[in-house]
């Protein structure tokens, strides 16, 4: 098939499956470092933060994978998801917003590799600002809450970044803009307890974000208040309130349950060396063990609160 046409199969191939794609060129990597520079110099970044990002994002793409050519950012619907855990003879309902599931990555990279492999195409996952690429993509547009919406899928889905050896004939890179419903809706700032969302700013207060404390390890700080945690990780009162979300907000699909035995495991704080094989599988089919560490103190907060 000749480069010029790849673009359209694989777009046609995710629309087959649900999710959606586009096609940037390499260069743009640069760009999106220096744009997240930026926003530190100015003084929109926390230090910490900043620091997390830097060393979660893989920007030494062309060092790794020198004959990159095109990155494609593709995303796919996820619902939220409801674990149960059982403790004290009681069941504990806790959710994990859309997002964390790593399953549609390899749901995702599968649908890419049926259309590039065959052509003679390489493609290989990479940590990149995912969001920002989404929204310069045209693919997203980011809301008030800094969260990425997607026609027919609101906030509830998952995006991946693929870099690959496909020449990039079709680059699509567009300034970045918000939803124009955004522009006088308040839902989500009225709803943030944290006030993490602003109106005299684009970027959002992240390091008083709920997400940004409970996904990390160390201890939470004392203005957080224990009744705002809604969520095993991560954190629903923007997305739940938003409209754009009124489609999907009801989207919750049951996931896992634990045994009081594994409840007490992850209450314990212990370490993945300790918890059992059983266990793990059913932590890492729920996108959880990257937060292991941090699981044990947010359940707690969570079953206190039921």
């Amino acid at each position: 098939m000749p480069a010029e046409k790849m673009p359209k199969a694989i777009y046609k191939r995710l629309e087959k499956e649900g999710c959606k794609g586009k096609i940037v060129c390499i260069e743009h990597v640069n760009e999106l470092q220096k744009e997240l520079e930026a926003h530190h110099q100015n003084g929109l970044l926390d230090e910490d933060l900043y620091d997390e990002y830097l060393n979660r994002f893989d920007f030494n793409v062309l060092d790794d994978y020198p004959d990159a050519r095109s990155l494609i950012i593709v995303t796919a619907p996820q619902p939220q998801v409801r674990v149960t855990f059982k403790w004290n003879g009681q069941s504990f309902p806790c959710v994990i917003p859309p997002t964390y599931s790593l399953a549609t990555d390899h749901q995702l990279k599968d649908c890419l590799e049926d259309i590039l492999k065959p052509e003679g195409y390489h493609l290989e996952k990479k940590r990149l600002p995912e969001k920002l690429l989404a929204a310069h993509s045209g693919l997203a547009r980011y809301g008030k809450n800094n969260i990425t919406y997607v026609p027919g899928m609101g906030s509830f889905h998952r995006l991946a970044v693929f870099v690959t050896d496909l020449p990039c004939l079709e680059d699509n890179w567009v300034i970045l803009k918000t939803l124009k419903s955004c522009e006088e809706c308040t839902a989500c700032m009225d709803t943030c307890p944290t006030g993490a969302i602003v109106s005299d700013r684009f970027l959002v207060h992240a390091e008083r974000c709920i997400t940004f404390h409970n996904e990390r390890r160390p201890e939470f700080p004392q203005w957080l208040d224990p009744v705002w945690h809604n969520c095993l990780v991560g954190c629903m009162y923007c997305q739940n309130a938003c409209p754009m979300n009124k489609k999907f907000v009801n989207w919750i699909e049951d996931g896992m349950a634990f045994s009081e035995e594994e409840t007490a495991y992850l209450l314990k704080g212990l370490s993945k060396d300790d918890i059992p094989n059983t266990t793990i599988d059913k932590l890492e089919k729920l996108g959880m063990m990257e937060y292991v560490n941090v699981l044990g103190r947010n359940l707690k907060v969570l079953i206190e609160n039921q």
